[in-house]
C-alpha cells in the first residue's frame, strides 16, 4: 500500500500558470512530490470541477482584533473625526477585557475564517503578553502559547511573530492601556522569543520570529541590540504607517523610520517592514537594496485612513511585497492584492499600475498572487508558497462553476480570481496535503462560531 496521496483536480497552478490533466502528489510526510504515473495503492482524491492553486500566506495579522470589527464604524461623540489614533483607543478596550481564554477564542475564530478563505499560513503580529495590570503571567509566554494552540487546533500554519514594546513613544508618559504590552528590557524580550522558539522546535506548522513594535514604541538601544541578534528567524515591524510616527521618529532621532533602522542595521533580506504607507523614493531604495520585505494591508490601511502603499515605487526599488489582513476588517488575501492594485489606480489615475509589462494577460495577476503566497512565504522564512516538488503540500481549491469565476478559461481564470472572485469560490483547503477545510466546511466552525458570539456578547453588552 503506498503512502501517496494523488489530488486530481481539473486544473492545477504551477509554474505560473494552470495545467488541465495534471495531479498533485503528496508524500505521506505532506510534501509534494514529482508528478508521475500513480503508484499502486495511492489514494486517489478526485477534485472534479476545481482548480487548485497553493495556499495563499498572510504576512500580517492581529487575530485578537477580529473582536472589533464593525464595532468602530462611526465618530465618537465630541470627536469631531476619526483616525487610526481614536480607533486605537476602541482597539485598546479589547485587548485590556481579554483573560487567557477569551485570547484562544478570538484567535480561533480568526484563524478558522483565513483557513476558509484559503490562506494556509499566517504571521501572527502578537503583542498581548501580560495580565491586564502589566504583571507577567506565571509562564511569561502564555497568551502566545494561546495563540499557537488555537491556530494548531484548526490546521493553519503559523509564525509566531513575538512583538516587543517598550513604550508609548517619544517623550509620551505612560499609557496604562498599554501595560498587557511592555516588556521591562530588551533582554526579556529576547528571552521570551528565545523561550517560544525552543518549544516550537518540537511542534509542526509552529515557527517564531522577532517583532520590534514600531520606532515609536521601540528605542533606538533596542534597535541596536536587536540588529545584532543573528540567525534566520523573520525580522517584522511596523514601519512609516502614520505620519505623526514620522514626526515622532525625526524629533528623537533626526531621521525618518527606514533611514534609522539602515543606519543602525536592521535592514537586511530577513527584515519585512509593515504597512510602509509614508515612505520616499530614498527610503524605498534602501528597502530594496537589501532585498528587504513590505508587508502591505490594504483593507486595513483602508479602513483606518492611514493612506496608499506606495506599491509601484516599492517593486520598482527591488522590495519584495507580500499582503496582510492586519486588523480583520476583512479576511480576504486576494480581495488585498486587488486592493493594493485597486489604490494605485486611484491615485496614479490609471490602469494596471503594477503590470510587469510585456503585455500578458495574466502578468499583472501572476505578480499579484505571487505577493499572497511566494512573498509572504519568503517574509516568513516559510518553505510554502508554491507547489513544486519539496515543498509542503498547502493549497485550496476553488469551484469552477462558482457565479464570479462562471465562464473562466484557463488562460484567465488567475485574473479572474485576483481580481473578481468571492472568497465563497475557496472549496478544499489543505495544510501538509491533509484537507482541513473540505467542500467549503470547516469541522470546528460552528463550535468555534459559538464560543466567539458568547465572548463578543460579553465585552460588548
Amino acid at each position: 500500500m503506498s503512502d501517496t496521496t494523488v489530488y486530481l483536480p481539473d486544473l492545477l497552478y504551477r509554474g505560473g500558470r494552470f495545467h488541465e490533466g495534471s495531479a498533485l502528489h503528496v508524500g505521506a510526510d505532506g510534501r509534494v512530490l514529482l508528478e508521475g504515473p500513480a503508484p499502486p495503492g495511492a489514494r486517489v482524491v478526485r477534485l472534479p470541477g476545481r482548480a487548485l492553486l497553493p495556499g495563499l500566506v498572510n504576512g500580517h495579522s492581529h487575530a485578537f482584533q477580529r473582536l472589533i470589527r464593525g464595532r468602530t464604524e462611526y465618530v465618537a461623540a465630541g470627536s469631531g473625526t476619526d483616525d487610526f489614533w481614536s480607533w486605537r483607543e476602541a482597539m485598546y478596550r479589547a485587548a485590556e477585557a481579554l483573560t487567557p481564554e477569551d485570547v484562544y477564542t478570538a484567535s480561533r475564530q480568526a484563524f478558522l475564517e483565513m483557513l476558509l478563505a484559503g490562506i494556509t499560513s499566517v504571521g501572527e503580529f502578537h503583542y498581548l503578553h501580560h495580565q491586564p495590570d502589566g504583571t507577567p503571567y506565571a509562564d511569561p509566554n502564555a497568551l502566545a502559547y494561546e495563540v499557537i494552540r488555537a491556530a494548531r487546533d484548526v490546521g493553519l500554519r503559523i509564525v509566531l511573530l513575538r512583538v516587543g514594546y517598550a513604550r508609548a513613544g517619544f517623550r509620551v508618559p505612560e499609557n496604562p492601556r498599554q501595560r498587557r504590552f511592555i516588556d521591562k528590557d530588551v533582554d526579556t524580550f529576547l528571552t521570551a522569543v528565545q523561550e517560544l522558539a525552543r518549544e516550537a522546535e518540537g511542534q509542526s506548522r509552529v515557527s517564531v520570529g522577532l517583532a520590534p513594535h514600531s520606532v515609536r514604541a521601540v528605542p533606538r538601544d533596542w534597535l541596536e541590540v536587536l540588529a545584532g541578534v543573528r540567525g534566520d528567524m523573520p525580522l517584522h515591524m511596523h514601519v512609516a504607517e502614520q505620519p505623526k510616527e514620522i514626526e515622532a521618529c525625526v524629533a528623537e532621532h533626526g531621521l525618518r523610520p527606514v533611514e534609522l533602522l539602515e543606519e543602525v542595521g536592521l535592514l537586511e533580506s530577513r527584515f519585512t517592514a509593515v504597512h510602509a504607507v509614508h515612505v520616499t523614493e530614498e527610503e524605498a531604495r534602501m528597502l530594496g537594496e537589501v532585498g528587504a520585505g513590505v508587508c502591505a494591508c490594504p483593507s486595513t490601511e483602508r479602513n483606518l485612513g492611514d493612506g496608499i502603499v506606495p506599491a509601484d515605487r516599492l517593486v520598482g526599488a527591488g522590495a519584495r511585497l507580500c499582503l496582510g489582513s492586519d486588523s480583520q476588517a476583512t479576511v480576504d488575501l486576494l480581495d488585498e492584492a486587488r486592493q493594493l492594485e485597486g489604490h494605485l489606480r486611484l491615485s496614479r489615475v490609471r490602469r494596471a499600475v503594477l503590470d510587469p509589462g510585456g503585455g500578458e494577460m495574466g502578468g499583472l495577476a501572476a505578480r499579484l498572487f505571487e505577493m499572497a503566497t511566494v512573498n509572504g512565504a519568503r517574509s516568513l522564512r516559510l518553505p510554502t508558497g508554491t507547489l513544486e516538488p519539496g515543498a509542503p503540500a498547502d493549497f485550496f481549491t476553488v469551484d469552477l462553476s462558482h457565479p464570479s469565476l462562471v465562464g473562466a478559461s484557463p488562460a484567465s481564470l488567475l485574473a479572474g480570481l485576483v481580481f473578481g472572485a468571492d472568497k465563497a469560490a475557496v472549496r478544499d483547503v489543505a495544510v501538509d496535503g491533509q484537507l482541513v477545510v473540505r467542500d467549503g466546511h470547516h469541522p470546528l466552525t460552528q463550535e468555534a462560531g459559538l464560543a466567539f458570539q458568547g465572548l463578543a456578547r460579553r465585552l460588548y453588552s
